[in-house]
């Protein structure tokens, strides 16, 4: 018992000084870094974010920025951000693993089934959340210019229900 009390008071020790050290100004730059990494930490603000247009595999017009991971890689945890240009569509689709979506401006669009119908669809206002599980046929439009950030588990890959659909093939 006097083991684990020692370890829990030595834990409680070494948080109090970071806890000090870190308020009084003297902890080392290396700490964290703010737009970079280090120990783990990832700090963004949104004028450090690097977008760039998004991958083939999507509709040309949308831009995309890494936030962390490397969501090409099985099994590494990753999120990205997208934005759309209004009236931005992607057609029916699925992905190999979950994809998890928040809209953080304009309004996404968002529907069920093989076939595009944005009657058949739901709009997605800022500060919406989405899952859309694993090979569930879905696709997407954007109302206004449409950011939303993206999450979950790689590979990300889309695979178009219909393969005409696909623009690595135009």
């Amino acid at each position: 018992m006097k083991k684990y009390q020692l370890s829990f008071l030595i834990l409680a020790l070494v948080a109090a000084v970071t806890l000090v050290l870190a308020r009084s100004g003297q902890a080392t730059k290396n700490s964290f870094h703010v737009g970079g990494k280090d120990d783990g930490h990832i700090l963004l603000s949104p004028d450090q974010m690097k977008w760039g247009p998004a991958p083939p595999s999507l509709p040309a017009g949308a831009q995309l920025a890494v936030l962390e991971g490397d969501p090409s890689k099985a099994g590494v945890p990753f999120t990205i951000r997208a934005k759309f240009p209004d009236g931005y569509k992607i057609p029916p689709h699925w992905h190999p693993t979950d994809e998890k979506v928040t809209v953080l401006q304009g309004t996404f669009g968002a529907g069920l089934g093989e076939k595009f119908d944005p009657a058949a669809g739901h709009e997605m206002p800022t500060g919406s959340f989405a899952l859309m599980p694993k090979g569930v046929r879905h696709y997407a439009w954007a109302i206004g210019e449409t950011v939303v950030q993206v999450s979950g588990t790689g590979p990300f890959e889309v695979n178009y229900v219909n393969p005409a659909d696909d623009p690595r093939k135009k």
